[in-house]
């Protein structure tokens, strides 16, 4: 990955949407069924962030969730973390773990949170999240079935990333693999 893309990643359990949210952004389209990711899919994007042309690649941690944790390289060099989870208790639930995971590997960076799959359960609209406000993060309610509210929470995301691009903190990790490199 080159120093000029727009990395970002996705955290939350299994089966929240997540891949289903990346490709309603990136295709505008929506496929009831799916497999379940294996491994990590990088999905590339061509975008354009305030009147720049960027490379963006999201990062979909598939599967990888059913253990409990994610490879310390996903959280490499990202931009921008999008937190998702569903109308299931023990998704929002999770969101702590995964907000602690990100911490301990790419401390920092912004971050928002959808809910999905507000198609199913519009109840969920009128809830306050804790989990969102009291870190003071964006909240989306979102559908990636029906595209709901997917744009904007993606575009708001890629803004924060780009900015957090070209305005790093630099962090020892980063220092010793410019070295490297």
């Amino acid at each position: 990955m080159s120093n000029k893309v727009i990395k970002v990643i996705l955290l939350g359990d299994s089966a929240v949407g997540k891949s289903k949210l990346v490709e309603r952004f990136m295709i505008d389209g929506f496929r009831e069924q799916q497999q379940s990711t294996f491994a990590v899919n990088i999905f590339p994007y061509k975008a354009k962030i305030d009147g720049e042309d960027c490379d963006v690649e999201f990062w979909d941690t598939a599967g990888q969730e059913r253990f409990n944790n994610v490879h310390p390289s996903y959280y490499d060099r990202a931009h921008a973390c999008i937190f998702v989870f569903d109308d299931r208790q023990i998704t929002y639930k999770n969101l702590e773990k995964w907000y602690n995971e990100l911490q301990t590997y790419r401390k920092g960076i912004p971050s928002i949170v959808i809910c999905n799959k507000i198609d199913l359960n519009m109840e969920a609209t009128k809830t306050t999240f804790n989990f969102a406000s009291k870190r003071e993060l964006p909240l989306y309610y979102a559908s990636a079935a029906d595209g709901t509210n997917v744009v904007k929470a993606f575009t708001d995301a890629l803004k924060l990333a780009k900015k957090c691009r070209d305005n790093p903190e630099k962090e020892f990790v980063d220092d010793v693999l410019e070295l490297l490199n």
